[in-house]
Formats: structure tokens, C-alpha cells, sequence
């Protein structure tokens, strides 16, 4: 099985009340692609300036990440400012310079068109319909959206939504799309849009799994520390989409539960460090641990 990724990547600066960290690697993609890697392939498209440090390529290409389709132009990578005072759950952004990204027209590599799994992160809906186009060979398709692209787009990312077998959202992003406050009826307003299941994260709260008018609700997993929430749902989404992608999984909801735990559970791993550090230092043996004991957690 094969795992396409397309979205950002960047270099942040982030406070948390842990300290601060500048020019860290970043991006939804990467936090994706790092997730995912533990699990199956992955094949990365993306771009980043000239000012991207090789250090960063070969860290994701040690980790079995495929960049044929990372492009390097001239200019600078895209970078971002946040910090989280008070509720870790909510980034406040202190600036955005898009850069080279602000005129990113992704182009998928012939290698990559036949993925299996194919999952567009956060970027402009009218482009995600475009790479939709791109990977006629995808079997499973799955999105993710934000805010922004909401108010700005809501007619483009509902047509994208309808074309795609999963979405994601967190419970501000599912409340917004649909004008609902209720989870359940938000759920089963973007299934009415065409997506077979809805992936509604809520943060230290969990998240909801959707399906064939089956409930699964997860709780997160509970850490002493959250040093950096950045790049948290992104985790999630390549923990789930990385187990879907492994050799001989079915999408039955037995699977989909377990593909949710593991999105929780590297999640987890991704908050206990800046930036990518919680990925760096981690193996199998860990990730396998700790689903082991989220499933001691939650079973009864």
C-alpha cells in the first residue's frame, strides 16, 4: 500500500508556557508524513524555499518519506508564529508569511498518481479538487479544512467534501461548516455531503469517528505534560490514515476504532516535545506500548 500526502511545510516559531523554539520544522504535511511513517510509506508533496535546511530532508527521508515531490524554489519556506497562553487547545497566530507557498500549484509525480490512499491537508479547496484530479488511482480519499477556507470558500469545500470517502475537523471547524452545535447533527450534515465517515477531533477531549450511522468516541491520552500542541490533528490524521494504509487492512468499524486509537495515541506523542522532537526519538515498540495501554484504558 501506498500513502500520499500534499500540504504545508514550514519553519515556526512557537511559545508555549515550556519555553520558545524558532525556525522549527513544521507544516501540516510534515506532521502527517512523520505520523504516518511508523505505520506504512509515504510519498510527500510539498514546497520549500531555498532556505530550507538539507537537515530537514534527510531527517523525513530517514524515516522512509518518499520527496520526490517536494519542490525547492527560489524564496523563502513558508513560515509561522504562534503561541498558546492559557488553553493549550488554542493557538493564537502572531503572524503568517505564506512565501513560496503562496503560489504553490502542486503537481503529483507519475510515480505517486497510483497511491492507494491518498490525503489532502489544509490548503486551498479549489487546488485540493485539482490533486483530486491528479491521483485518479487513489482508493481511499480523505481531507482535512480549516476555518478560514470555511468562510472564505464553503462552496469549493463542500463540493471537495462530497468527493472524498473521509474528512476531518475539529469541533469549531464540523460547528462552522454546518451552522450545528450538536456534534451528532454536525456529523451527519457533512455525511449528507457525500463522505462515507467524519473524524470530529476535540482536542484534550478526544475525538469522534462517524460511520455508517455508527458512533465510536475516543478519549485522548491522558499525559502529565503537553509541552507543544502544534501539529497535534495533523498527527492524529497520519496515525489514523498510516494504520488504514497497512497491507490487508479493511475499513470494517472494528478497523476504523483502532485506526482512531492510534491517531489519538501519536497525538499524544507529538505534544510531548516541540515541533518534531516526539517523532525523532520514537519507535515501534513505544507506539506499540502505548496503544496497549490506551486499550487498558478505555476497555470495560
Amino acid at each position: 500500500m501506498s500513502l500520499l500526502v500534499v500540504g504545508s511545510i514550514a519553519l515556526d516559531d512557537v511559545t508555549t508556557p515550556y519555553g520558545s523554539v524558532k525556525e522549527v520544522l513544521g507544516g501540516s504535511a510534515v506532521y502527517f508524513s512523520l505520523s504516518a511513517s511508523f505505520f506504512t510509506g509515504v510519498n510527500l508533496v510539498g514546497v520549500v524555499g531555498n532556505d530550507f535546511p538539507k537537515r530537514h530532508n534527510k531527517l523525513l527521508e530517514k524515516k522512509g518519506i518518499d520527496l520526490q515531490g517536494l519542490e525547492r524554489k527560489d524564496g523563502k519556506t513558508f513560515r509561522w508564529s504562534g503561541n498558546y497562553v492559557g488553553d493549550m487547545n488554542i493557538a493564537h497566530t502572531n503572524w503568517v508569511k505564506l512565501n513560496v507557498f503562496e503560489r504553490f500549484t502542486p503537481s503529483i509525480p507519475k510515480a505517486h498518481k497510483n497511491s492507494d490512499y491518498l490525503f489532502l491537508a489544509n490548503i486551498d479547496p479549489d487546488i485540493q479538487m485539482d490533486l483530486l484530479r491528479q491521483a485518479r488511482g487513489a482508493r481511499f480519499l480523505a481531507c482535512d479544512s480549516m476555518n478560514h477556507w470555511i468562510d472564505s470558500k464553503k462552496k469549493s469545500l463542500i463540493k471537495l467534501i462530497s468527493k472524498v470517502d473521509l474528512f476531518f475537523a475539529n469541533e469549531k471547524e464540523a460547528q462552522s461548516l454546518t451552522g450545528e452545535t450538536n456534534l451528532k447533527k454536525a456529523a451527519r450534515a457533512i455525511t449528507s455531503f457525500g463522505p462515507r465517515m467524519v473524524v470530529i477531533k476535540k482536542g484534550e477531549h478526544g475525538a469522534f469517528l462517524f460511520v455508517d450511522n455508527k458512533i465510536f468516541a475516543s478519549p485522548a491520552y491522558l499525559l502529565d505534560i503537553v509541552i507543544d500542541p502544534t501539529g497535534a490533528g495533523d498527527s492524529f490524521a497520519g496515525g489514523f490514515m498510516g494504520y488504514m494504509a497497512t497491507p490487508g487492512r479493511r475499513k470494517t468499524l472494528k478497523e476504523l476504532r483502532k485506526a482512531v486509537a492510534y491517531g489519538t495515541i501519536m497525538a499524544s506523542f507529538c505534544v510531548e516535545g516541540f515541533s518534531v522532537a516526539g517523532f525523532t526519538r520514537l519507535n515501534k515498540r513505544a507506539i506499540a506500548k502505548r496503544f496497549r495501554d490506551f486499550s487498558r484504558m478505555t476497555h470495560f
